[in-house]
């Protein structure tokens, strides 16, 4: 009987959209990869995605309070796999970011991200909903710069900063839900006032190129300029409806890099043209929206916090994607969620997802 009650409280909007995106994105990846060395992505990304439906069934049917008590189990586990991806992990343009057993290999820090949210919603959500705390103390705020700062720390020696970007906004959006007293905000600006110049002398060559080539792509358009222009070209010789399905010149005869992970919204642009990417770009909202309704309607500030952490993330990744895409920030190699080829990423997200779902599903028990 409980169980009918859930599956009548489902929220089948938010999972169809998440669908549906999956969908299309399956679609790109294997126009993107036919007849190229990647060509064997498509039917690994549907394996993927079958097991990333299952993560998700199962975090949607376990309570999400039983799993924020093994939420310090969970996040330990997530730490231990990012300090052996720094001793034994595998380096992928220029990062050491994968961890291989057997043949099948994974990037933890996406696993980090997941059990990031659930330690923060857990510290954050214990007893009372977030309008009922006093303000979020300096004390406070440094334990969650804390749980966010380590997988960050770890994430960095690898080095990934695009990656290591991602878990920002969880800390934003924890810290803003939280509440955060005026004189924390005067200090926190006074520090990252210091430290911006320190940061960008900390940056790798590397890192340091691909802002510059962001203010002036032109600079080196064979070189580190030539991923930016090709996929400014992409986006733009789309029109209004697109070339067709696998009828792209940039994505079909493989000027753009990356086409199936970093810079996928850019063939969806080239072969489906600005109706196509707008109507994606909507999919995209809606998921935002619902899961905002979801912490709004949410029981306590567990639930409220697990949403919430989700959003920020899955949000801002998506808009750093798309922004480099076209050409808004600079290169940071950041896939976009649901879409991008990558197994760790999208069985991550879809298990993300589904503690959003949990929450909208026992949103109305006692």
């Amino acid at each position: 009987m409980q169980a009918r009650r859930h599956l009548d409280n489902f929220d089948w909007i938010l999972f169809f959209a998440i669908a549906v995106v999956c969908a299309v994105g399956v679609g790109v990846i294997y126009s993107a990869t036919t007849g190229t060395p990647m060509a064997g992505a498509f039917h690994r990304q549907l394996a993927w995605l079958g097991l990333g439906l299952l993560v998700m069934l199962l975090a949607i049917v376990i309570d999400y309070h039983t799993l924020a008590e093994f939420s310090y189990v969970f996040y330990a586990l997530a730490l231990v796999l990012l300090a052996l991806t720094l001793a034994f992990g595998r380096v992928v343009n220029a990062s050491k970011s994968w961890l291989g057993v057997g043949g099948f290999q994974f990037q933890p820090s996406e696993i980090a991200k997941g059990a990031t949210i659930l330690l923060l919603a857990a510290y954050l959500g214990r007893e009372r909903a977030p309008s009922d705390r006093p303000g979020l103390g300096f004390v406070n705020f440094s334990s969650l710069c804390g749980i966010v700062g380590l997988p960050v720390f770890l994430v960095m020696m690898q080095p990934d900063l695009g990656t290591a970007v991602t878990f920002m906004p969880l800390l934003v959006g924890a810290t803003f839900l939280a509440g955060i007293r005026f004189r924390t905000i005067v200090i926190l600006a006074l520090i990252v006032a210091l430290a911006l110049p320190l940061a960008w002398s900390h940056l790798k060559p590397y890192q340091k190129e691909r802002v510059k080539i962001f203010l002036e792509p032109t600079r080196d358009p064979k070189g580190s300029g030539y991923q930016l222009i090709q996929s400014l070209i992409a986006v733009g010789s789309g029109g209004l409806l697109g070339k067709g399905f696998m009828a792209g010149t940039q994505g079909q005869l493989q000027f753009l890099p990356e086409q199936h992970t970093d810079f996928v919204f850019a063939v969806l642009a080239e072969e489906r043209g600005f109706l196509g990417s707008l109507l994606m770009l909507a999919l995209y909202f809606l998921i935002i929206y619902r899961c905002v309704i979801t912490a709004r309607a949410a029981r306590d500030g567990l639930g409220v916090h697990l949403a919430m952490g989700v959003v920020c993330v899955f949000a801002c990744q998506a808009l750093l994607n798309i922004g480099v895409v076209v050409g808004l920030l600079p290169t940071t190699g950041v896939p976009l969620p649901l879409m991008s080829y990558g197994g760790s990423s999208l069985v991550n997200t879809l298990m993300s997802f589904g503690l959003v779902l949990n929450v909208w599903m026992r949103r109305l028990v006692n």
